[in-house]
């Protein structure tokens, strides 16, 4: 592989400001889910309700997306985000209010648990428009040339404060209250508001402003599907995802299959996160220009085989290794596909693509824990990890077959 500077997106001062801007917005969301979690089971301890919290953030986030690409590529991106984030810090703060200790008793549980699902369903809304937004704003940061360096800052600032962040919460919890905990997010939040002030305003480049807003979706979907090298890392993430979902599975097997109790559940947990970390900040380090296809192909099919040997273990420790390699071959994939997404997208596009793209990979998670669910329960658990790495396997090896274009695919350079 061709060494290069690990650190060149990063002279970029707006780029600088735009890592730390999601470092502050994506560790106040981490947290935040984890703090509404507990102070929902607190108050119900019904485990319904803690998955009502997961359902109601969803369903807007994926209705929703499609109209939010259309809006966005008709917006200045840095303004949109601004009002995005404006939003979620309201909402932040009036999650502030509901779970002071006075307020739940002040209002009663059903109300209390009314308005808990109201705020999450509106910031489900909200992120349906700052993901794109996020996206696009990139692509007008960095030049294309460093569309590879920044794509892995990028996704590495998101794997940093999505480790951090449900850890930091558990830990604040104990030691100053949900409701202190859910101040220092919104600070969090208005710290992210002040970062992506210092971007200046970037240019709106859809030449077809005012478009109406069915055919704008339509040729959006339609650029898509048509562009074979897009719909295929797409596909590649969303069936991987679907079908290798094993941390689904996880308290399952840190229970009753592998018997390490929440200690081992928790490292378990962290393993495939951290060994994501690792992989998307070495990949700064190498180019991956040369074979792109090949190599995104692999780094999926080498997941496929984590999950087997997950599944199959009944050791610990092989588990344990097992996850990691399944973070460090996820995170490779994860680099390739940003940066395929980055650089053959159009900037009038961007927007579009990305609600697309978020489309096919909030489906999946969602889906692949219904379909590690109802395979578990069909074929039992081990029978389910292990034949959803093999369909992994299979959705690589079609793709490889009958996708030549892919698979030769090498990033040009221009």
């Amino acid at each position: 592989m061709t060494k290069k500077d690990p650190f060149s997106s990063l002279k970029i001062p707006e780029f600088r400001w735009f890592i730390l801007m999601r470092l502050a917005i994506v560790l106040a969301w981490s947290m935040q889910f984890v703090l509404i979690e507990w102070e929902v089971y607190r108050i119900t301890k019904n485990p319904w309700s803690l998955g009502l919290i997961g359902l109601m953030e969803v369903i807007p986030a994926i209705v929703m997306a499609l109209f939010a690409g259309h809006i966005v590529d008709q917006s200045e991106k840095r303004n949109m985000l601004l009002k995005c984030f404006a939003g979620t810090a309201t909402i932040s703060i009036l999650f502030c209010y509901l779970v002071h200790p006075e307020t739940a008793k002040t209002i009663g549980k059903l109300p209390f648990l009314y308005a808990i699902y109201a705020l999450v369903f509106l910031g489900g809304i909200i992120r349906a428009f700052i993901i794109p937004s996020v996206f696009s704003l990139l692509g007008l940061i960095v030049p294309k040339l460093q569309f590879t360096n920044a794509a892995t800052w990028s996704s590495s600032s998101w794997q940093v404060s999505a480790v951090i962040g449900p850890a930091l919460a558990g830990f604040l919890i104990g030691g100053i209250g949900v409701f202190n905990s859910m101040i220092f997010v919104t600070i969090s939040i208005i710290l992210g508001i002040f970062m992506l002030l210092q971007i200046s305003k970037k240019p709106i480049l859809n030449k077809k402003i005012g478009e109406p807003v069915t055919e704008s979706l339509k040729a959006g979907i339609r650029f898509v599907f048509q562009n074979k090298i897009i719909l295929n890392a797409l596909s590649l993430d969303m069936f991987a995802v679907l079908f290798g979902g094993a941390v689904a599975l996880l308290p399952i097997f840190a229970q009753d299959i592998l018997k390490v109790g929440s200690e081992g559940f928790g490292i378990l947990r962290a393993a495939p996160a951290i060994g994501g970390l690792l992989t998307m900040l070495a990949s700064t380090l190498f180019s991956i220009e040369k074979n792109t296809g090949k190599k995104l192909l692999v780094a999926v099919f080498g997941f496929g085989i984590c999950i087997i040997v997950f599944g199959l273990s009944q050791n610990f420790w092989i588990s344990v290794v097992a996850l990691f390699l399944s973070g460090v071959t996820d995170g490779f994939s994860v680099v390739i596909r940003s940066t395929i997404l980055q650089i053959y997208t159009p900037d009038d596009m961007r927007g579009r693509v990305s609600s697309v793209n978020s489309i096919f990979v909030g489906s999946s998670n969602e889906l692949g824990a219904f379909e590690s669910g109802l395979t578990s329960k069909l074929f039992g658990v081990v029978n389910a990890v292990v034949f959803g790495g093999i369909m992994t396997l299979l959705v690589v090896g079609t793709t490889a077959a009958v996708s030549p274009k892919f698979r030769d695919l090498e990033i040009e350079k221009e």
